[in-house]
């Protein structure tokens, strides 16, 4: 193997304890620690593991756990209701409703219900909007995470050819405006983007997130290029991306591993956005007028 592997659960570690020295830091000042809430709706076996370690995570760090778990009866107006009691708790600082919600519900409504400055998701229209505009305000955890663990390669983005294969709001297009705001040139392609491996080929940065198990080749690699694989999948050999990892490493200058590469980054990015969002609830509360993007 010649690429060099991006250690993502090193650098979430670190991002993890700097996020607890500022929950330390928040709580000698205010008296009170920051709260996470945690919305649960349904039984998904995958999404209940996901909130349980989004939980402990948080709790590890020193947040307040609020966690509400609705049946898969629950009405779009029960999950609303939560939602916006959520919004009107001083004591909460971030609020996350676990995706994907049950058939039937509007996930962009119900997301929707939660305050741009409690967003530590980043997934309302209003983040997004900021986002868009370059404006300050919490960014989606993934997108934030795979900028994190580019950083840690020293690849000087500006100027770089990025190629992002995958047009999700939770990755692909987010991870886009974050490498446009780097001065990155970037193209996004996807599953059905003729000549994927042409236009991939170019790339000195490839995200793979498309969601399609070993999509990526040695073939879709510009030598010594980072390669950042999203995508994570259970196989009956074990967890693979979206990337062929043994062939990309022989080939990528920089690549990450499935586990242990974006995964741990998600989790980690979600605590700094919850701390960010209790400290700016907390500066607004001494200067009044200060913007509520939550920066």
């Amino acid at each position: 193997m010649s690429a060099r592997l991006i250690d993502g659960t090193a650098v979430a570690e670190r991002l993890r304890q700097e996020a607890a020295r500022r929950v330390a830091a928040f709580t000698t000042l205010t008296g009170l620690a920051p709260g996470l809430a945690t919305v649960l709706v349904g039984d998904n076996p995958a999404s209940e593991v996901y909130v349980r370690r989004k939980r402990r995570a948080a709790s590890e760090a020193g947040f307040i756990d609020f966690h509400h778990h609705l049946s898969a009866s629950s009405s779009p107006g029960d999950v609303a209701a939560v939602l916006d009691d959520l919004a009107q708790d001083e004591r909460v600082s971030g609020i996350l409703l676990q995706l994907p919600l049950p058939a039937g519900f509007d996930r962009h409504g119900l997301v929707d219900h939660i305050p741009v400055a409690k967003d530590v998701d980043g997934l309302t229209t209003g983040s997004q909007g900021l986002l868009a505009r370059g404006r300050p305000g919490l960014r989606p955890c993934t997108a934030a995470g795979v900028i994190d663990l580019l950083d840690e390669t020293g690849i000087n983005l500006e100027g770089a050819a990025a190629v992002i294969v995958g047009r999700s709001e939770l990755v692909g297009h987010p991870a886009a405006e974050l490498l446009l705001a780097r001065n990155a040139t970037v193209t996004i392609a996807h599953s059905r983007t003729r000549d994927l491996a042409e236009v991939t080929a170019r790339a000195d940065v490839l995200i793979a997130a498309a969601g399609i198990p070993r999509l990526i080749t040695a073939a879709h690699i510009k030598p010594g290029a980072a390669v950042i694989d999203v995508g994570i999948h259970r196989t009956d050999t074990g967890l693979v991306g979206d990337v062929r990892f043994e062939e990309v490493a022989e080939v990528a200058g920089w690549v990450t591993p499935v586990p242990g590469g974006v995964g741990p980054m998600t989790i980690a990015r979600l605590l700094a956005n919850t701390i960010q969002a209790a400290e700016a609830a907390h500066a607004r509360t001494v200067q009044p007028d200060a913007p509520s993007s939550g920066q």
